[in-house]
């Protein structure tokens, strides 16, 4: 970890969330870039069912802040969010005549990476 205020990085990371990637990426493409403050209201009116959970790293990632670093909820700011794909749950669904159809449903990694204005 670095110790300059200007180069410090806060991260949380969520792994095998049971959403489509597609559809968290539709999510976090709205907030990235913006200050703490402003992802929070963005997300707590966005209709999405991701909303919930990256709802919930971001604040983890603030609490992370708070706790190792002492700092301000107020002078966070996202530096960088991605979402990745991982791996598939594999189902199967009865078919006709004895087949199986394979249902995959599919997970995603969400890392968030938070810096602090520098005013």
């Amino acid at each position: 970890m670095k110790n300059t205020n200007s180069k410090l990085e806060i991260k949380a990371f969520a792994k095998y969330i049971r959403i489509s990637p597609h559809k968290a990426r539709r999510v976090i493409n709205q907030i990235r870039g913006h200050s703490y403050e402003q992802a929070l209201m963005i997300l707590e009116f966005m209709p999405y069912q991701a909303c919930n959970k990256i709802l919930q790293l971001l604040s983890s990632t603030a609490s992370n802040a708070i706790h190792n670093f002492g700092l301000n909820k107020t002078n966070l700011f996202i530096t960088k969010i991605q979402v990745d794909k991982g791996s598939f749950l594999k189902r199967l669904q009865p078919r006709a005549q004895g087949r199986c159809y394979s249902i995959h449903k599919p997970t995603c990694h969400i890392t968030i990476i938070m810096g602090i204005n520098s005013k």
